[in-house]
């Protein structure tokens, strides 16, 4: 029988690689978007196109029950990919930009995979892989905002992972450094005169979204997933950073241009 596997924000970066490659692999992709421009190409492909915004509380709920039918109500996987980040200085970003922020990148999380949760118990072995980020490890100035909402989604994950314990549904995260995408040229900028922006040396350890592939295949396919899968250098090596060194000097690292 062929698996069913939603995957958010797939219109474009690691989401699009992603819904390639499981197509590819014999997989039902249902590929959700946020335009509905989007979703029909999404459908041109040879995906189940599923318009989503997961700022949108009724978006949600009529992507879900969409879902549910298209899978027939068993759903093998869930990737949470869907998200978007605000940049600035805190003292800058108000509480509107904060909850729109958690909105996207955690509240519609929330709600998409409590709703799909009874189809992932049913298919018996479940996965349920959210992308978090290397900001969800460490925070830096100008995304504080973004990193608290990665930080939430980790902890979220965390707990999820344990309540689910023998239903047969596994939970894993995702954790990129810098990955080519149009991730960056979505940020909602607090400063649009003084927008904050990556430091020249990462892109030499920028990744194409298909570096994040064979994370996303263990993860659905292995027999015991890993509960984190860093990508890039940068998120192995903070990781690594954040458990060795004391918080000032890392402080000093995270706080360089």
């Amino acid at each position: 029988m062929q698996k069913s596997v939603v995957i958010t924000g797939s219109s474009s970066g690691i989401g699009l690689a992603a819904a390639n490659d499981l197509l590819r692999r014999g997989y039902h992709v249902i590929a959700a978007c946020r335009k509905p421009q989007d979703v029909e190409r999404m459908a041109e492909l040879g995906f189940s196109g599923v318009q989503l915004d997961l700022d949108d509380e009724q978006s949600v709920a009529r992507a879900a029950a969409e879902i549910l039918t298209l899978c027939d109500g068993r759903l093998y996987g869930l990737f949470n990919n869907g998200g978007f980040g605000i940049y600035g200085p805190l003292q800058l970003i108000t509480r509107q930009q904060l909850e729109q922020q958690f909105s996207t990148n955690l509240f519609g999380t929330h709600q998409l995979t409590t709703l799909l949760l009874p189809a992932l118990i049913a298919s018996g072995d479940g996965r349920i892989i959210n992308t978090s980020s290397v900001l969800g490890l460490v925070s830096t100035p100008g995304r504080g905002a973004y990193a608290a909402s990665k930080y939430a989604l980790e902890a979220w994950s965390d707990a999820l992972r344990m309540e689910l314990h023998g239903s047969g549904v596994r939970v894993s995260l995702i954790e990129p450094g810098p990955i080519a995408s149009r991730f960056t040229d979505n940020v909602s900028q607090a400063e649009q005169d003084k927008p904050v922006k990556n430091p020249g040396i990462a892109a030499r350890f920028t990744l194409p979204p298909e570096a994040v592939l064979p994370k996303l295949r263990h993860a659905l396919e292995s027999r015991r997933p890993r509960l984190r899968y860093p990508v890039t250098l940068v998120a192995h090596l903070m990781s690594v950073l954040k458990r060795l060194l004391p918080g000032r000097i890392l402080d000093r690292i995270l706080r360089q241009k």
